[in-house]
């Protein structure tokens, strides 16, 4: 996957405005509860087709990170107070949404000593005790490495467990200033060793500079090692100026490819496209 020079984003990466009845029915209600969605704050193009379909994805502990990924379009800064509340309105929310499925994510909080999986595990059982039939998907940090941390969010049993690789091991200290791609890897690994039952998920975007060899080497230590289920695969879109450049805009025919060699490598579930992020199609992903 050589670099090529940057160009106009090309006629399959079109994205249209989010619209329609259900988006700002859904948008008002975020607004009400004082919730944040990663859907808006990291710039999602699929928000206005997740919206228009009654799906989307919180994002708890706030709306500033403790980190400044080179990727991100999320705010970085000062961390802010924790709102003991959130769970309880994150559950409003989704009853008020009638959601068959929820994803809920956070930024990074590595100031706090558990990183913030307390919340998690509160948000989780929220939903539950108010939605039982509805599937939870939870997309964490790092936690900085922490075992205990991550039981503590297994233990409130979400279906799916998804962490992020977001890239190859060269292209971390870039990409993902402050994070390990063995980290990453090890906790995917524990979460298995921990409950087999879990899905286990992760995603990487490509156009970043990376190579073919590199995407295929992470992909089978992912099922070989980590016996990771599910897999997505997207392209970079740059969020701002200030964000790392466009190296590769991938043709859907190369994801296609890609998306087949991941099954044949192991994968129960692969979601690959140029507009394919973590949270796509992901009720999908549910056994």
């Amino acid at each position: 996957m050589a670099a090529i020079t940057r160009s106009p984003r090309p006629d399959w990466l079109k994205v249209r405005l989010p619209t329609g009845d259900n988006y700002f029915r859904l948008r008002g209600i975020m607004r009400d509860k004082g919730l944040h969605t990663v859907c808006e704050e990291a710039r999602c193009p699929n928000v206005a087709e997740c919206w228009g379909q009654g799906t989307a994805t919180f994002m708890i502990l706030g709306d500033v990170c403790t980190r400044s990924c080179g990727f991100c379009a999320v705010k970085t800064g000062l961390p802010q107070l924790l709102d003991q509340d959130e769970p309880a309105r994150v559950a409003d929310a989704v009853e008020a949404m009638e959601l068959r499925h929820v994803v809920i994510t956070s930024v990074n909080r590595d100031e706090l000593p558990d990183g913030g999986s307390a919340i998690f595990a509160r948000t989780i059982e929220a939903v539950r005790e108010r939605m039982p039939d509805t599937t939870i998907e939870v997309l964490i940090p790092d936690f900085k490495g922490s075992r205990s941390a991550l039981e503590t969010v297994v233990r409130a049993r979400p279906e799916i467990l998804n962490h992020n690789i977001e890239t190859v091991p060269r292209l971390y200290k870039i990409v993902r200033p402050g994070a390990s791609f063995r980290q990453s890897v090890e906790l995917l690994k524990r979460a298995k060793q921990m409950t087999a039952s879990i899905v286990s998920k992760t995603g990487m975007m490509l156009g970043l500079g990376e190579t073919l060899d590199e995407v295929e080497v992470v992909m089978r230590e992912l099922v070989d090692e980590a016996r990771v289920d599910a897999f997505t695969l997207g392209q970079y879109l740059q969020p701002t100026r200030d964000h790392l450049p466009v190296e590769r805009f991938v043709h859907p025919d190369e994801f296609r490819e890609l998306a087949q060699l991941g099954r044949e490598f192991g994968f129960r579930h692969v979601e690959a496209g140029p507009l394919v992020r973590s949270s796509y199609h992901a009720a999908n992903q549910v056994p």
